[in-house]
């Protein structure tokens, strides 16, 4: 599958998935009196349309699952079907593609080596990608890097900038880079980054990155979709340690200490000494595997050869003992109750006669009438009975 095709399919899903969210719980007169809605509807149809059509005829004669032909043809059909005031039809027809379609790709996947890197603010993370893709894309290595970008709190925008940063990878027609917000995600991993990586490993990526949101507590669900993970950090000694949360040290399968350069190189040294004492004190995350500390230069393009040795060596130690397969089979697991407990949620808000409970609970809790529990026990509890009247 060629890179562009993925960027079109992604959006195709992302798109549907968007149509689905508006019309969740809607009835005809919430698009009648809702212009906004109307043209949010109208342009993720308009998107799906778009992107598939442009998406090649080798891949359309690749994924035979999904009805091409008719997804083409969705922007006239949903339309239609919405002048028909038939909202059932078209919330279907929306959702049609997406399971055909990630069903195919899931059988195609699973061949690349998945590896989640994270660092302190200020490591260095996008010089190390950019130096060590083009080292593997030399290799003969095709790479994939999904870049999750901060968002803002309070508008939640994000900077979106890995790619600008990435100067060289990115014009490399072996490379494929894809920036995400976060949003509030919890892990600072895009919610949608799992489906990307089928994505990608269906069109031949064998190798795919993940670069999360600096260094927390949250992102260590980065472990959770990842193969290895990787913890970069700066020639700082054992009292940079101190400042990182001891969860994701533990996670990390191997530590790297960026910026082993020029007046810093003895620092990063006696800085990897450091925490390997310090890894000393801590339970290994697996029982075949003693975390490695080593030290590069991202910007010299140093020690870059050692760190794909030892994530070749972790690959072929997980592989033979079976800890690989068996970390895959969980996190299949885990996304499953990622995605159902995200589409119950959403099933929630977008019920009709929760919508018009929550504005009511929503006052009540931030007053200091009623508690977060008793009103969503209250929520919960109504959503239920409506289902059952139905």
């Amino acid at each position: 599958m060629r890179a562009d095709d993925v960027v079109r399919i992604r959006h195709m899903i992302e798109a549907t998935e968007s149509v689905a969210r508006f019309l969740a719980g809607r009835q005809r007169q919430d698009l009648d009196n809702n212009e906004m809605l109307r043209f949010a509807l109208t342009r993720a149809i308009e998107i799906i349309g778009e992107a598939a059509v442009r998406v090649s005829p080798e891949t359309q004669n690749e994924i035979t699952q999904v009805p091409w032909k008719e997804v083409i043809g969705m922007r006239n059909r949903l339309v239609h079907a919405y002048f028909d005031v038939d909202l059932d039809i078209l919330w279907l027809t929306a959702r049609e593609a997406v399971p055909a379609l990630l069903e195919k790709l899931a059988a195609q996947a699973g061949d690349s080596i998945r590896i989640g890197i994270s660092g302190v603010p200020g490591v260095g993370k996008s010089t190390f990608i950019e130096s060590f893709g083009n080292y593997l894309i030399d290799r003969g290595e095709r790479l994939a890097v999904l870049a999750v970008d901060p968002s803002s709190a309070l508008s939640g925008g994000s900077i979106l900038g890995d790619k600008t940063r990435m100067e060289i990878l990115s014009r490399r027609e072996e490379a494929f880079i894809r920036p995400s917000p976060a949003g509030r995600t919890l892990g600072g991993v895009a919610r949608h980054t799992r489906e990307t990586m089928l994505l990608v490993e269906a069109a031949g990526f064998s190798v795919v990155l993940v670069e999360t949101v600096g260094v927390g507590q949250s992102e260590t669900a980065v472990a959770e979709m990842t193969d290895l993970f990787m913890l970069l950090l700066l020639p700082g000694g054992g009292d940079e340690l101190q400042g990182i949360k001891r969860g994701i040290v533990e996670l990390a399968d191997l530590i790297v200490v960026n910026k082993a350069d020029g007046d810093l190189a003895a620092a990063a040294n006696r800085a990897a000494a450091d925490y390997r004492n310090a890894l000393g004190f801590l339970h290994p995350r697996h029982p075949d595997w003693e975390v490695p500390v080593n030290t590069c230069s991202a910007l010299e393009n140093r020690g870059i050869e050692d760190v794909w040795a030892t994530i070749e060596r972790f690959r072929a130690t997980m592989t033979d003992n079976g800890e690989l397969s068996r970390s895959r089979a969980a996190q299949a697991l885990a996304w499953l109750w990622d995605e159902i407990a995200e589409q119950l949620l959403e099933t929630l808000k977008g019920d009709a006669a929760v919508r018009q409970r929550i504005a009511e609970l929503e006052d009540a809790v931030t007053a200091g009438r009623t508690s977060p529990r008793v009103a969503a026990h209250a929520l919960v509890e109504q959503f239920w009975q409506e289902k059952g009247k139905q």
